[in-house]
């Protein structure tokens, strides 16, 4: 009874703390135009609060697994709750644009580094029998706050100012530690393995330069063609390889990849991919189409996306109950089917296309998303030894901000490509009319992308069995 009862406390240490690190994601997005105004700067310039947060965390993410083997659970979650204080209080005493930006840069370190500590301890304290439901519970959390975010940032920079964004978040982050102090407990064992520098500065490398160089190629005006935004790409994937092939050859790798060799884990990883890409990019293509073709305000926008957001959150715990009964094939099967219809939908929208039926798309877009996605990340991660739990969480949550990157970068690119196309084969003036049937038609072809990337992860989904913990001790 003692060990539930702390495992229920060490889950709702979690939750809180996770809560508002997450929630800060994109509790800024909204706020982005009133701080161009405050600090005089323009677009691209402020733009790096949202890139610089996504760099820092991609790459600080495949160390966190060399950490989390060096300190004990309540050392790293206090202790990167402590940097995410620092960071929101420099944040809200900021007094010019760079000192912001730094606040913003130290809260992204103890995000980047909170959410791997927290799965692997999660997949350490909780039976596999009954992960899904836990992984789902903590995935209420992972969907629900980004969710929230614009909408309750839009509220506070409206009534309170953007400092309020910041100030909000302090006493809950303190709360948060707080109640890891007197109520968090030690998981797993220390082991302190060797660390090889070499790995950390090529993997920083190559996650830095290909988040960044994918961020960037999305608001380049040339985008892929420009050489520059080649080079760092270019620079950032041989890194990664040369990172791959070192660690293939250490005895203690920085992050062990030979958590590939497991077929579940490699099938969970390139679903959840799949999914992420097209996930991040309908919430940047279709608001887009939604404010540019279809005339709504941003506001009307946001309160459109937010049924299908608030839903994706709540149907995570659902999804996790129904993983642990069913398995991940009666869940991730239909879920990608179900994406593979919602992308012929959006690869056919147009501007006469019903408001209600593009509402209950999005929401069916993001019901299918809390299917596949937790049941495939617990399923990868049900088939790993102990060892390599913090390897395979790792991976897993690095891939995330690379796979957000490259979807957001790799949609509008194309969607801009088929824009500019159909503007240049018109031969009388560009008219209201002519721009949205032009952004349409790049609409289109975003779509019949992501249609083909949900094809490869529905035929990748029939593969998928459920896995068995090959070593896992129930005392």
């Amino acid at each position: 009874m003692e060990t539930k009862l702390n495992s229920k406390i060490i889950l709702v240490t979690f939750m809180i703390g996770a809560f508002f690190a997450i929630l800060n994601e994109t509790l800024l997005n909204i706020a982005l135009t009133e701080l161009m105004t405050v600090f005089s700067i323009e677009a691209p310039t402020v733009q790096w609060m949202a890139t610089g947060f996504m760099l820092v965390m991609g790459v600080l993410m495949p160390i966190s697994a060399l950490l989390i083997q060096w300190f004990t659970t309540r050392q790293m979650f206090i202790g990167v709750m402590t940097i995410f204080l620092i960071g929101t209080t420099i944040a809200a005493c900021a007094i010019n644009f760079p000192m912001l930006l730094v606040g913003r840069m130290v809260q992204a370190v103890g995000t980047g580094l909170l959410i791997p500590v927290i799965m692997n301890a999660l997949l350490l304290i909780y039976r596999p029998e009954v992960r899904g439901k836990i992984m789902g519970t903590f995935g209420l959390v992972i969907m629900f706050a980004p969710a929230l975010g614009p909408t309750l940032s839009g509220v506070i920079v409206d009534l309170l100012g953007w400092r309020w964004l910041f100030i909000i978040v302090i006493p809950f982050a303190l709360f948060s530690i707080i109640f890891a102090w007197k109520f968090l407990q030690n998981v797993g064992e220390i082991t302190r393995p060797k660390v090889d520098v070499l790995s950390i500065i090529l993997s920083s490398i190559g996650i830095g330069g290909i988040v960044y160089g994918f961020s960037s190629a999305g608001e380049d005006p040339e985008g892929f063609a420009s050489r520059t935004i080649l080079i760092i790409i270019g620079v950032g994937l041989l890194s990664l390889v040369l990172f791959v092939l070192r660690q293939l050859k250490l005895e203690e790798p920085l992050l062990d990849v030979r958590v590939f060799k497991y077929n579940n884990y490699t099938r969970g990883v390139i679903i959840f991919v799949i999914v992420i890409m097209a996930m991040f990019a309908s919430e940047i293509v279709m608001p887009m189409y939604l404010q540019g073709p279809l005339g709504y305000s941003a506001k009307l926008t946001g309160l459109l996306l937010l049924p299908g957001a608030i839903l994706n959150g709540l149907m995570s715990p659902v999804m996790g109950t129904l993983f642990d009964k069913f398995g991940p094939r009666k869940l991730i099967i239909p879920g990608t089917l179900v994406l593979v219809g919602v992308m012929i939908f959006f690869s056919n929208i147009s501007e006469s296309v019903p408001i209600w039926s593009f509402v209950l798309v999005y929401i069916a877009l993001m019901i299918s998303i809390s299917a596949i996605m937790m049941p495939s990340q617990t399923n990868a991660l049900n088939e790993l030894p102990k060892k390599l739990y913090p390897h395979g969480t790792a991976i897993a949550n690095t891939l995330q901000p690379i796979s957000g990157a490259l979807g957001v970068s790799v949609f509008v690119s194309i969607m801009s490509h088929g824009e500019k196309t159909y503007l240049e084969g018109e031969t009388g003036p560009i008219t209201e009319q002519v721009a949205s049937d032009a952004m349409t038609l790049g609409v289109h072809h975003a779509y019949w992308f992501a249609l083909a990337l949900c094809c490869i992860a529905f035929i990748v989904a029939l593969f998928i069995n459920k896995s068995i913990a090959p070593d896992y001790d129930e005392k």
